[in-house]
């Protein structure tokens, strides 16, 4: 019983390692992205059973809201989970 309950605290603690810099990154990287312009989800389509249907979605982050410039909130954000500058230039899409 001991044993189980070690190797059970051992697997929770072995998912608490520091992300890597790339994890970083990509997560910064989708941060930046929504400060960049509203992003917009639409969904067209049809099938057999119920005929058409159709959705929409618009999403506002808050970066974007107050004008942030993302290059700001990626720099921002890699310094706030690593407390290092960034290791290389945000991957954006333009715009």
């Amino acid at each position: 019983m001991r044993l189980a309950c070690l190797l059970a605290l051992a697997g929770l603690t072995a998912g608490c390692a520091p992300p890597t810099p790339e994890q970083v990154a990509a997560r910064c990287e989708e941060r930046a992205r929504a400060a960049q312009a509203p992003e917009v989800d639409l969904r067209i389509g049809a099938n057999s059973d119920s005929g058409g249907f159709a959705s929409a979605s618009i999403g506002l982050s808050g970066d974007f809201l107050r004008g942030r410039d993302p290059l700001e909130v990626y720099e921002t954000c890699v310094m706030e989970l690593t407390g290092a500058p960034p290791i290389r230039p945000p991957r954006l899409r333009a715009i």
